[in-house]
């Protein structure tokens, strides 16, 4: 059998991000997918201000650019229409529109750069795991060997279902239509019906796209029971319920629908076997996280999980994935939550979404809800110390440039302002910078790969004491 030290289930954006971050770390890596075929529809995404600091970390950002369009960072939080704050803290203070199949691709492209396999076609039918390792059966009987297994499979995970996780939370209790395609009516007519209607239903749109081609969001009343894929004339029955009029829609480019369940994995981790993103929780698509949650999952995931394979890992540094990010995940189905009750017609949860829209005209609100939205206000839990502490680093000018442009080889970093300290024999793990210019208001920092700040300090042996909680015992 072949052996690999990871095995990873599903080439979405999250296992195509871990994979590259396994990379880096010479990580042997299989990324099994089970579709033969990229996904055809072309669906927008956005790329929120955490995730687009990602790709900067990585050197990724100049080639997702080229295949995107920026927007202002504001109006997420259940689409109340509230401008950005002024002065986000970031370098990279916008949303990136981006369509779905392009960052997919670019994010496997990078993947296999670096020396990840990916075979398509190829779906997990069952797994055994040892002290050793997992086995991996695939459909068509093949059994393949790893160290470890990560489910990145989707919602309904085939890998979190064999493992026998649990997956609580609220089924679906209404359905979305979503899809692309092309209307029989002047434009001016569209937009004065959709002016009209969203004034008491903020779920239904229907804009242009482009080339013609119009994006259409329709909410359903109740759920369907075979969950097929919707025809045109579904479409065409809702519009005409909700509008009076079904717009002539015409020629779809693609068609889909979505629930509103909301489910969270109750472990992450079952011995040698993970879940990352849709695999471990699933929500409403309300503030465009979903993505964006598990890259994020995958990023913090990538260099715990190389550590363990490489060897130097601190014993507890793999479950710190867990406990960081399944209360981030908490937090986002809770402000879906929200934000899917202030979408109903209701008189008492509209009355609530006016009083939400009076109390974001002052900016500590505003600002709260973007920070949460865009998951640059997460703070991870790693003891007393400064409020930065914790928190990820934005990307400062530093000596050599920017801060981001140090961390594209998926390192720790010291960033040293007295220039006295040392990473000694942990250099193989974390990059050093002495820089006394330095856009900081603190004397040095200690970053993990993912870019949170570990330490902040001056003293050598507090140094010490911190690098061997995140990096293992030195190397001599």
């Amino acid at each position: 059998m072949l052996m690999f030290d990871v095995i990873i289930a599903g080439c979405g954006p999250t296992g195509a991000m871990l994979a590259a971050e396994l990379r880096l770390h010479d990580v042997r890596v299989l990324v099994l997918e089970k579709d033969t075929e990229p996904v055809s529809f072309v669906r927008i995404v956005g790329l929120h201000i955490r995730s687009i600091e990602l790709m900067a970390m990585r050197g990724l950002l100049e080639r997702v650019l080229e295949h995107g369009r920026q927007r202002p960072a504001g109006g997420f939080f259940a689409a109340i229409a509230k401008p950005a704050p002024e002065g986000l803290d970031s370098a990279h203070a916008y949303l990136l529109g981006i369509r779905q199949p392009v960052i997919v691709h670019l994010l496997e492209e990078h993947a296999i750069e670096l020396g990840a396999q990916v075979r398509r076609g190829c779906a997990v039918a069952d797994f055994e795991q040892d002290d050793e390792g997992v086995t991996v059966e695939l459909a068509d009987g093949e059994q393949l060997r790893s160290r470890y297994l990560v489910g990145c499979d989707g919602g309904r995970s085939t890998v979190r279902k064999l493992l026998g996780v649990g997956f609580p939370g609220e089924p679906s209790r209404t359905e979305t239509l979503m899809g692309e395609m092309e209307v029989g009516v002047p434009q001016e007519e569209i937009a004065a019906k959709v002016a009209e209607i969203r004034e008491t239903n903020k779920v239904f749109s229907l804009g242009p796209f482009g080339e013609g081609v119009y994006r259409v969001v329709v909410p359903v009343a109740g759920v369907s029971e075979d969950r097929a894929e919707p025809t045109l004339e579904d479409f065409k029955q809702q519009l005409r319920a909700i509008a009076g009029t079904d717009f002539g829609v015409h020629s779809p480019r693609w068609l889909s629908r979505f629930g509103d369940a909301t489910r969270l994995a109750e472990r992450y981790r079952v011995g040698r076997v993970l879940l990352a993103g849709d695999a471990a929780h699933i929500h409403p698509p309300a503030g465009g996280q979903g993505l964006n949650l598990g890259v994020q999952d995958a990023f913090n995931l990538g260099w715990k999980l190389a550590a363990q394979i490489r060897g130097w890992a601190p014993e507890p540094l793999l479950d710190t994935y867990q406990t960081e990010r399944r209360p981030v995940a908490e937090d986002v189905l809770d402000n879906t939550r929200a934000q899917m009750a202030l979408s109903s017609t209701e008189p008492g949860p509209q009355a609530v979404r006016r009083l939400l829209t009076e109390l974001m005209d002052f900016d500590e609100v505003n600002r709260y809800l973007i920070e949460k939205i865009t998951a640059i206000g997460i703070r991870y839990d790693f003891g007393a110390g400064p409020d930065l502490l914790g928190r990820r680093l934005r990307d400062i000018d530093v000596k050599q440039g920017h801060l981001y442009d140090l961390l594209h080889r998926g390192c720790g970093l010291l960033l040293d302002r007295t220039e006295r300290l040392t990473v000694g024999g942990w250099s193989d793990r974390v990059d050093y910078l002495a820089d006394p210019t330095a856009v900081l208001d603190v004397p040095c920092v200690l970053l993990r790969p993912d870019g949170h700040v570990a330490w902040i300090g001056d003293d050598q042996q507090d140094l010490d004491d911190h690098l061997a909680r995140w990096f293992g015992k030195p190397a001599n």
